[in-house]
């Protein structure tokens, strides 16, 4: 996946600081010996690991704080693949840890009996427990059928859980922190970790709060798909990019985490009137078609890289959408329109049947009003169907983009759909020769 060619420079100083943050205070804490002299490298080495391995999971909770200007380089889908894997990472420095102290400094470990070992020393391999829990769950969730609300609720208390835990079990250790400046620097880790957690669970749906929206209609579309029209209750406005997403909760308040990711549909022209294009393919989305006129929701946004805005020298545009992925692209096709943009736009747009083409009789009316050519493919085509059929493979992409012939290479192209999907059409896109740094997706599966 690629993201604004603007914001690329700018993300080796976030990942430069990344690694500064992880590394820094394991070098400094190094620096004077330990309270446990003489144990040589093994333990230096183990010590060292450990705390990298908690500051990492520390830095767990920045990635998902949603702080617009670091995650902008990279986009927030990216971020929360990043945090993903970067748990399993630190996860498996916390087992070489406790690996290296059973084989080269066993007593170092104690007992395991709780009755019997030091109070810290049961904290820390609870933490270590509670953070293999949550890191299994979070990689299984959808193998598991787990509901997303509830392990996003047990998902934040367990790993609050075995923060509080693991930094228990740092400064009641107190190995490698015998000075005071020491011990300062990991209170002021402790205190940093703590505000990001106010600032997530206090400060931010506080804000939220004072800016209610409501549900003005609820349209259905085509494919199970319906349309969350809302407008704010307070006079405020979302001014966001086409293309961009948002947070939504309904029938609960900010403060519950109850909240899902949708992708805005609505034209960015119109920052006081949000509509979210919402498919049935789980629990949340089910009830969306029963929302009433009237009700409360609240947004948290806009975010997201995957717009037409960070382009605006592109001679055109390449979308390519399957399914439900239309709603980015209805957004940025509706702001093109609104614009009166004239350039050439091409839509290659991938559903199962007929009857399950979202916007299909809108894209008709927006051909009007834009250089827009539509190409439908259905996987399973009606009867007398005469446009493409099957999935979007390179060689049915290659018919459209032939058409293009020289302007292929200036145009910058979208991709959103079901993730197999995107894997297949991106790899197709390069073996047809487009430049890989013109082709932004947007993952659908990142939560």
């Amino acid at each position: 996946m690629t993201h604004p060619k603007a914001n690329r420079s700018s993300a080796a100083p976030w990942l430069g600081a990344y690694l500064l943050v992880v590394t820094a205070p394991m070098l400094l804490l190094l620096l004077g010996g330990s309270s446990a002299p003489g144990r040589g490298f093994a333990w230096d080495f183990s010590m060292a690991l450990g705390y990298a391995a908690l500051v990492m999971f520390g830095v767990q909770w920045v990635l998902t704080a949603r702080f617009r200007r670091a995650t902008l380089p990279f986009g927030i889908d990216i971020v929360y693949y990043f945090h993903r894997y970067l748990a399993v990472c630190a996860l498996a420095i916390v087992a070489v840890h406790v690996g290296l102290l059973f084989l080269e400094v066993p007593q170092a470990l104690g007992s395991a009996d709780p009755r019997r070992a030091p109070a810290h020393m049961t904290a820390g391999r609870a933490a270590l427990v509670l953070l293999a829990t949550v890191a299994v769950l979070a990689l299984a969730r959808r193998r598991l059928a787990l509901e997303y609300d509830r392990w996003r609720m047990t998902h934040w208390a367990l790993s609050v859980t075995a923060m509080v835990l693991a930094l228990w079990h740092v400064f009641a250790a107190g190995h490698y922190l015998d000075l005071p400046w020491k011990r300062g620097l990991w209170v002021l880790f402790a205190a940093a970790w703590l505000a990001i957690v106010l600032l997530v669970r206090l400060l931010r749906p506080w804000r939220l709060s004072r800016q209610p929206w409501r549900v003005a209609q609820v349209r259905p579309e085509h494919g199970r798909v319906s349309t969350l029209v809302l407008e704010p209750a307070a006079g405020h406005r979302l001014r966001f990019a086409p293309g961009q997403f948002a947070w939504l909760t309904l029938r609960h308040s900010p403060w519950s985490m109850h909240e899902h990711p949708f992708s805005i549909a609505s034209s960015a022209t119109r920052d006081d009137r949000i509509e979210l294009s919402i498919k049935e393919l789980g629990d949340f989305s089910r009830t969306i078609k029963d929302m009433k006129p009237g009700e409360t929701a609240w947004l948290d946004g806009p975010y997201g890289t995957f717009s037409i805005d960070h382009h605006s020298d592109s001679s055109g545009f390449v979308f390519i959408a399957g399914g439900i992925g239309i709603a980015p692209v209805m957004s940025m096709l509706r702001t093109l329109a609104d614009r009166g943009d004239r350039r050439p736009l091409l839509l290659v747009y991938g559903n199962r049947a007929w009857d399950r083409v979202a916007f299909r009789e809108e894209l008709d009316q927006l051909q009007q009003r834009l250089d827009l050519r539509v190409v439908h493919v259905l996987s399973e085509p009606p009867a007398g169907w005469t446009g493409e059929h099957g999935l979007i493979t390179q060689d049915l992409l290659a018919r459209p983009l032939n058409s293009l012939q020289a302007e292929r290479g200036d145009r910058e192209y979208f991709v959103c759909g079901p993730t197999a999907m995107t894997q297949s059409v991106e790899a197709a896109l390069a073996a047809l020769g487009v430049d890989a740094r013109r082709v932004h997706s947007e993952l659908f599966e990142w939560v």
